[in-house]
């Protein structure tokens, strides 16, 4: 989205009425919260398939630590 259609966008928004500006915010915040949902369940969809298909590793936070300077 343009700088400019972001300005407008957000100067459309302070014209409403309060109750109408924060049931906006209200939506938004429950769309944001919606989309992590779903990023982290295709995470740990990945990650389950990864420990089926014997991908994954087992360790301490220690083994990883080194594992990862290597």
């Amino acid at each position: 989205m343009e700088n400019n259609t972001f300005d407008e966008v957000l100067e459309l928004i302070e014209s409403f009425p309060d109750e109408q500006s924060e049931s906006l915010l209200e939506i938004v915040r429950k769309r944001l919260i919606e989309e992590r949902r779903e990023q982290l369940a295709q995470i740990i969809q990945e990650a389950r398939g990864e420990y089926v298909r014997g991908e994954a590793r087992q360790g301490m936070v220690d083994d990883l630590m080194r594992e990862l300077d290597r």
